[in-house]
């Protein structure tokens, strides 16, 4: 699935054109690190016991200035992405996601009720793509290589459960990862072992990249793309009232585009 950027032209939603609370347009700030020190950790995760190196953040700058987004540079929809709902929707939502950031949390649910009501016709899908920050979050990463490898080893339908209850019983310490993997369906021990080969750490690096390389400075950041109209910028968390608007614009987009 390819979507062609038109003309090259971006409308974000901006904080300012919206009557919100600021509770409304908050996200998690990638943040410029000064320092950081490398600590050794063990996590026990479905019986296998895996050493790993997390950073703990021991100083930090102000948060990157926004920069105009780049969104050229925004990786086309395949078949390799975690897609929820029909594969040939027209309009689909691709969203740079942090499974420890709390605002991120927010936006999954707003995300689940959209799809609650737009997912049956076939018309809307959401794309989840990882957007670690690890400059915040220490077990970012690790969640997000829990949930590349439920879904490698156990698929699509069970990457969504897990980063469902991810998000749902945030914090989630990573020795709990492997209980929440068997409740998504997944066996804990071929997860680890998934963990322990970093066969999908490539994966995870090329989506905070891209996320990056297209303007992205906080998660959770959301990017409505169609075939017929220039997309649409999600900068942060809002009401799922004004995402329903931008949805709804552009599925009339659609509808008169192939009317004619």
């Amino acid at each position: 699935m390819n979507f062609g950027l038109t003309s090259g032209k971006v409308s974000e939603v901006k904080p300012h054109s919206l009557s919100l609370t600021k509770s409304h347009i908050k996200k998690c700030y990638y943040f410029a690190m000064e320092r950081s020190s490398i600590v050794p950790l063990t996590i026990l995760f479905g019986g296998i016991i895996i050493a790993v190196s997390v950073y703990i953040t021991t100083a930090q700058k102000k948060p990157i200035s926004i920069h105009d987004e780049n969104l050229s540079a925004l990786k086309s929809v395949s078949t390799k992405d975690h897609i929820f709902g029909s594969p040939t929707a027209p309009v689909i939502i691709i969203e740079y996601s942090d499974m420890e950031c709390d605002y991120c949390a927010t936006m999954q649910k707003t995300m689940q009720k959209l799809m609650a009501n737009y997912g049956p016709s076939g018309k809307v899908a959401w794309v989840f793509r990882e957007f670690p920050l690890t400059e915040l979050h220490q077990n970012s990463f690790k969640a997000a290589e829990a949930a590349e490898c439920v879904a490698k080893t156990a698929g699509n339908e069970a990457f969504w459960k897990f980063t469902s209850l991810l998000f749902a019983n945030q914090p989630v310490p990573p020795g709990k990862f492997g209980q929440y993997a068997s409740k998504a369906g997944a066996d804990p021990n071929a997860v680890a072992t998934c963990i322990i080969s970093g066969s999908v750490d490539a994966r995870i690096s090329s989506d905070r990249k891209n996320a990056l390389d297209i303007g992205a400075r906080g998660a959770p950041y959301a990017v409505i793309v169609t075939s017929w109209a220039s997309p649409v910028v999600i900068n942060g968390v809002y009401p799922y009232s004004y995402l329903k608007q931008q949805i709804d614009a552009a599925l009339a987009t659609v509808k008169s585009k192939e009317q004619k």
